[in-house]
């Protein structure tokens, strides 16, 4: 490959990836959309975040999906957490902080 073709490239997966999320928002910029509408985008990132965490949380490798124990330990610090402070930074500080030393000890 020669390097025309990989910056080709390298502009072409930019683009990819940057029109599907800017065009939207050149769209909806000068348009007042329903409150039902900024009501239902308002649960987006929520839902995003939960299925993340579902995710790492289980543990599909065996025949049975079974509960991934280092990262529920690592799961229950970091909730409680963030409830108690609602910081997002603190949260993600003693989240990395707790799977560090359970996978250190596991």
């Amino acid at each position: 490959m020669s390097t025309t073709s990989i910056i080709w490239i390298i502009v072409g997966c930019a683009l990819v990836t940057w029109l599907p999320r800017i065009v939207p928002f050149i769209f909806v910029r000068n348009v007042k959309l329903p409150e039902v509408v900024l009501k239902w985008l308002s649960f987006i990132p929520i839902c995003i975040l939960s299925a993340l965490v579902v995710e790492n949380l289980l543990d599909t490798n065996g025949s049975f999906v079974t509960l991934d124990w280092p990262v529920f330990a690592a799961f229950i610090p970091t909730v409680i957490v963030a409830i108690w402070t609602k910081s997002l930074s603190t949260t993600v500080i003693v989240g990395v902080i707790s799977m560090a030393v359970i996978r250190f000890f596991v």
